[in-house]
């Protein structure tokens, strides 16, 4: 009997991490997207976490070190193989203005970065296997908030532009894509309006347990 559990690396930043804006902590581990993601789908499953607060798709942060998506990427999925799927969930920290990036940009960082790990053949189980994930849009009332200073100017513009882009990218790569700012429900935390609520960690987990069993 084939006991091997089929390996999913979850990379992205703060969402994927499970950043509580209410208190600046963390959602537990019965609260974070990955980890309902993972009692869902059950036995037979290895969902791995792998979220950074601040990561990029490929852009280097003048202000902060190591946050480069494309960079690390292939360390984590070599920390994690034999792999059977890799999600990728990024561009939320993109549209930060101190990068200067188009929606276009981001979509050719995300395209740079899935094509390297499409390319890091020794990670992969069998086949490359990649679900693109377009994180819901930054809400309007981010403005107001304790980020807006980080954040800059036009973001809510620039987040909302991804999700066509990103299906473009996953399109021509031969990805899985999912907009998940079009699931029933998601929304961000009033807090900073970038980060999910905790009731949108558990409507992703859903989503995500009901697509992955289609494609593994």
């Amino acid at each position: 009997m084939n006991t091997v559990s089929k390996t999913i690396l979850c990379y992205g930043d703060s969402n994927t991490h499970g950043y509580n804006s209410s208190n600046m902590g963390r959602f537990s581990e019965k609260e974070r997207w990955t980890c309902l993601l993972s009692n869902l789908l059950g036995d037979g499953y290895l969902v791995r976490e792998e979220g950074l607060s601040g990561r990029t798709t490929s852009f280097e942060d003048p202000l902060f070190e190591g946050l480069n998506g494309y960079s690390l990427i292939y360390p984590c999925m070599l920390t994690h193989e034999p792999l059977d799927l890799l999600i990728v969930m990024l561009g939320t920290n993109d549209v930060k203005e101190r990068f200067s990036a188009t929606p276009e940009n981001i979509a050719k960082g995300m395209e740079r970065l899935v094509t390297k790990a499409q390319n890091t053949k020794e990670a992969w189980r069998k086949n490359p296997n990649i679900l693109i994930i377009a994180p819901p849009p930054i809400e309007e009332g981010y403005r107001s908030s304790c980020i807006s200073g980080e954040m800059g100017s036009f973001c809510v513009e620039k987040s909302k532009a991804l999700a066509p882009l990103y299906e473009d990218v996953a399109n021509r790569l031969g990805c899985h894509f999912l907009d998940a700012g079009t699931i029933p429900g998601i929304c961000m935390y009033p807090y900073d309006y970038m980060h999910l609520s905790l009731e949108s960690h558990r409507l992703l987990a859903e989503k995500l347990a009901a697509m992955i069993p289609l494609f593994m």
